[in-house]
């Protein structure tokens, strides 16, 4: 039975090039456009299992009658699993098929939502349960561990996504087409919050849980259909070799005595960039979450929004946060070269700006709620585009194509390190200093992690210059 699990997730075995050349450009033209999309939507369906808590804290927090710590602490167990998860199913997507370690990650992350829904109908509140424990005390427990569960599955859905941009799209044209992808990420979590806002006041807040879920299991089998592993797993060259580009050294040499783990040594745990991009990655996910967490929470207490809308202008925030993705990619790519960190550090001192922009609009008068919707777009504008370079493009291009898969992974940890940071940080910071207190944590972050991509920045241009005179 065990072997029977493993031969289902296996990487497929590479095939020889049997066609011909024009049969080759077709096969190419039809599966890298069916590899793509089918990618991202697989990518905006996982977020509707993910951000779905953000619309429902409100409501979860005065139905079980938790604290803004609470809401936090259950939060913070996703982020937790999710960043070990997304270096170790790094590793294992590395070497594992595309078509069935995807699906069965999203189908397994419905259950978990429905687990942790329904568990809030088995324990209620208000009463004394096992060994004298409250129940609520249980109940965060129980609802906490099926978020982790959530969180670890939830973490399968990157890598393989990393894997396949890498080997279905050469380097001349990854940049432009992963900044498309990662629109996902915004319009994922678009489709999150506006679908948790509208069943949430329809049918209640468990409902934001049960319907994803039932969307992720369809999606999950039709993502079995549409996906395939690498290029070479069904008779294609090799991206590099198709495109006419220049294979990287690394690549081209096919190191048959050096293991995986070597690989992974040379080109992520003593890889300096690497690094320096790992650490700024927990800043950028501590603003990430923060906004994209706590935004609707901040809204109605603060602002006194109704939930509509303030889901609308989360909404906002993803929406047009997928348009600073794209030109993040696109300015790094033509006006700056495939120089990303200057793009980061301009990124992210607008970041500062939005941030404050946004806590200072006053309230009251139809033109300050019109600039809540513009200030929050900026915000999810500016984070976006970092958060898609740093962790995401960057990494892989400091890395192997190799070990693509398990670099995302490991700048995963660092980012969501963050996140839990982010998540019971700001609860934490709410309960002792107010939501002022929580706009300056988000603000010191965004602050802290310029600082890093500044000394980024000089690092690159410092060996460059050293690799000019060397040659």
């Amino acid at each position: 039975m065990f072997g029977k699990i493993l031969d289902f997730f296996k990487e497929p075995p590479s095939k020889p090039v049997t066609m011909n050349e024009e049969e080759v450009k077709k096969t190419y033209s039809h599966f890298r456009w069916r590899i793509f999309y089918s990618s991202f939507i697989a990518y905006v369906v996982f977020h509707i299992c993910r951000k779905n808590i953000a619309v429902a804290l409100p409501a979860m927090g005065a139905d079980l009658h938790l604290s803004n710590t609470e809401l936090g602490i259950l939060g913070s167990t996703l982020y937790v699993t999710y960043g070990i998860g997304k270096f170790i199913n790094g590793v294992l997507a590395d070497k594992s098929n595309v078509r069935t370690f995807l699906p069965t990650a999203l189908i397994l992350s419905a259950i978990c939502n429905i687990c942790f829904a329904t568990s809030a109908i088995f324990i209620t509140p208000g009463h004394v349960s096992f060994f004298g424990l409250p129940s609520a005390t249980i109940l965060l427990w129980v609802m906490a561990f099926f978020w982790g569960a959530n969180g670890w599955f939830q973490s399968c859905g990157f890598p393989p996504v990393a894997k396949s941009l890498s080997y279905w799209f050469s380097k001349s044209e990854r940049g432009t087409k992963w900044s498309i992808w990662s629109t996902s990420h915004q319009i994922g979590v678009f489709a999150a919050v506006a679908l948790s806002g509208l069943v949430i006041d329809k049918f209640g807040w468990q409902a934001a849980f049960y319907i994803p879920a039932v969307i992720c299991v369809i999606t999950g089998l039709w993502l079995f259909d549409r996906l395939r592993d690498k290029p070479q797993s069904i008779g294609l060259p090799d991206i590099e070799k198709y495109n006419n580009e220049p294979v990287v050294e690394e690549e081209q040499d096919e190191k048959s005595d050096v293991s995986y783990f070597q690989i992974i040594k040379e080109n992520i745990l003593c890889n300096p960039v690497i690094w320096m991009l790992a650490i700024s990655y927990i800043f950028v996910y501590i603003i990430r979450f923060g906004t994209e967490d706590w935004l609707v929470k901040y809204l109605v207490e603060v602002k006194n929004n109704t939930l509509p809308i303030a889901s609308a202008k989360l909404s906002s925030l993803a929406l047009i946060g997928s348009v600073g993705a794209i030109m993040a990619g696109v300015i790094s790519d033509k006006l700056c070269k495939g120089n990303r960190t200057p793009v980061n550090i301009a990124f992210l001192l607008l970041l500062i700006l939005s941030l404050y922009l946004f806590a200072t609009n006053p309230t009251g008068k139809p033109i300050y709620e019109a600039l809540d919707y513009v200030y929050a777009a900026m915000i999810g504008m500016f984070t976006a585009g970092p958060q898609m370079l740093i962790g995401g493009l960057c990494a892989v291009e400091s890395s192997s194509k190799k070990v693509a898969s398990a670099t995302i992974g490991f700048t995963g940890i660092f980012g969501y390190v963050g996140a839990a940071l982010s998540s019971g940080g700001t609860g934490f910071v709410v309960d002792k200093f107010g939501w002022n207190g929580a706009i300056a944590f988000w603000m010191i972050s965004t602050a802290i992690c310029v600082v890093i991509c500044t000394i980024l920045m000089f690092y690159e241009r410092a060996r460059k210059k050293k690799q000019t005179q060397q040659a």
